[in-house]
């Protein structure tokens, strides 16, 4: 059977019930043990739509910087994260629903309708709003939405490497590969890793011998 690929209808339903702003909203970050979470609000112009919008997961790191750039120039963009120190206080999930908030709220215009990947809108999102499962294999916004997010926030991981070299994070984005694992151990927690994670906690608060 043939994969299926995202397309415009989710958007043209909410154009048809009244909308005409429609952002899609996705964001990465939620598994690493290093790093804030990224979210980011994409409202795409109906007649320029970049070709091979698709989940970010599913396209090669060359496509997605490539569509980066176009989608920067084509449609209207909001990026937003969560901090560590807010995963840490908040948790993972009400972190990642912080920056979608944000992210929202950071668009010129406010949206008249937000598709939200995932199965629960923010608490403190309060426009129309709708939840779709694997959103950012099923609508053209979403999947916009999260090559920005991965892009952006791969950067920063990139960045953030150059800071603190050993951890591996230019490759891992931060996720808890086995070289990042045993960075941890050998070379310590750093202010970017993420306290509340289990892997950095037992390495912090481990047993003296």
């Amino acid at each position: 059977m043939k994969a299926s690929c995202p397309d415009y209808s989710l958007e043209f339903a909410a154009i048809a019930a009244g909308a005409s702003r429609i952002a899609g909203v996705d964001e990465v970050g939620r598994g690493p043990l290093a790093g804030p979470v990224t979210a980011a609000a994409v409202v795409l112009r109906v007649d320029d739509i970049p070709a091979g919008l698709n989940d970010s997961k599913k396209l090669t790191a060359a496509r997605r910087e490539a569509l980066f750039e176009e989608i920067m120039v084509r449609a209207e963009v909001s990026v937003a994260h969560a901090s560590v120190a807010e995963i840490d206080t908040l948790n993972i999930l009400r972190a990642a629903h912080l920056a979608m908030e944000r992210a929202v709220a950071g668009l010129v215009c406010a949206p008249d309708h937000v598709l939200i990947d995932g199965n629960l809108v923010p608490k403190g999102l309060t426009l129309p709003a709708e939840c779709v499962v694997k959103g950012d294999g099923r609508a053209f916004s979403i999947a916009a939405a999260s090559i920005v997010a991965k892009v952006t926030r791969d950067r920063i991981m990139v960045d953030l490497a150059q800071q603190h070299p050993g951890y591996g994070w230019e490759r891992n984005a931060g996720y808890p590969s086995k070289s990042h694992i045993s960075a941890l151990q050998d070379l310590g927690v750093t202010p970017h890793h993420r306290r509340s994670f289990r892997p950095v906690h037992n390495i912090l608060y481990q047993a003296k011998p």
